[in-house]
Parts: C-alpha cells; structure tokens; sequence
C-alpha cells in the first residue's frame, strides 16, 4: 500500500481542501490538500492538538516543522510568528509542493516559509524550535533515527514539541528520548494525545 511518507505518492490526484481555524489570531485559512499525503482529507487530531495546545512560537528564529505534509503546522508557525523563518520539510514531493502553494497563496514567502526536501535544509543551520506530529508509522528505528537527526540540531535553548498519541507509544517515545540525553516532559494531553517537550541538556 502507498504511504504517505513514499517520496512519490502513487495514485492520481484528487484535489481537496481543509479548513484551519487558528483561534488565537482570529482568524480560518483555507489549505489545499491532495491524494497521497498525510490526512489529505482533514486536519489530523494530533496536528490539532499541537495547534492548539503546543507551546509559544519564538519570535524570531530559524523553526523548524518535521513532516509538514501540506502545511498547517507550518502555517500556523509562519502566521504566529512573523520575524521567523519557518523550514516545512517532508520526504512526499506532493506534500511539499502543497504546502508552498498553501503557503504562497497566504502571502508568506520563502523566507518566511520554505518547504523543501529534508536533504535541503543547510546542513549547518541550528533551529529556535522544532514542532512535529512524526511518522509514528515508518518504524522505530527510522523514527528513532529520524528524531535524533533532527532534535540534535535545536539551537541552545531551542525546544522541540512532538504530538504523539498515547496508544501509539508517546511514554515510551519520551522515555527513550529521556535516555538519549534529552530533557523530556510532558507538556499537554488531550484528546488522547501527548505534547513532548524536548530539549537538550
């Protein structure tokens, strides 16, 4: 079965569109969406709990959004944050393509908003803060492996805030990042869903 997280999702596009309700700012945008990646048809429930309920955007900063799909994490960085500049990253060239249309057509530019390929992110770049609803489903070794690329790449005094779901091994995600010499806690739970907070010691 194609996932959402093949390079090349297979399958004919089926156009879509969500709507994202970003209630501290007053505002709803509209996001276009597609066939063959992630929660094309709405906006996940762990994407919206981070939305909701993940901690304050830095004001200025390089941030970084881990497995973008089409955008609405990286909007909602963008729009709460003017003064970043916000690297939506995702394997699915669909996705990225979709989240800098979504991007564009709300007025936030590559440097406000580049969505790009993991592979384009400047190797050297340090991040304020790294937000993510990670692929839970490509593995533990590649989520593992995945987190540790990323998360050790926060600026110091940088956070990281992953949204996992309970049943699908956010305790044990947090303990084992605990092990790797993060600083872990938890910052929200709702909806059966965690907010990870990650920093480095």
């Amino acid at each position: 079965m194609p996932q959402y997280f093949d390079p090349a999702p297979e399958g004919a596009s089926r156009p879509g569109q969500v709507e994202l309700a970003l209630r501290d700012l007053g505002t709803t945008v509209t996001l276009r969406t597609d066939r063959g990646v992630f929660s094309g048809e709405r906006i996940d429930p762990g994407t919206r709990v981070l939305v909701d309920h993940g901690p304050p955007v830095p004001p200025a900063g390089d941030l970084l959004d881990l497995g973008c799909g089409y955008g609405p994490l990286a909007v909602a960085l963008a729009l709460r944050s003017p003064s970043a500049r916000v690297w939506a990253v995702d394997v699915n060239e669909r996705a990225v393509a979709l989240c800098a249309r979504n991007a564009d057509a709300l007025g936030l530019g590559p440097e406000r908003l580049r969505a790009c390929a993991p592979d384009e992110v400047p190797e050297g770049l340090r991040f304020a803060g790294i937000w993510s609803n990670p692929p839970i489903r490509i593995g533990g070794d590649l989520l593992h492996q995945l987190l540790l690329d990323w998360l050790g790449r926060l600026d110091h005094g940088g956070r990281g805030a992953l949204v996992v779901q309970r049943h699908l091994g956010a305790d044990s995600l947090a303990a084992w990042l605990g092990g790797q010499g993060f600083v872990v806690e938890r910052l929200a739970a709702k909806r059966g869903y965690r907010i990870l907070g990650v920093g480095r010691r």
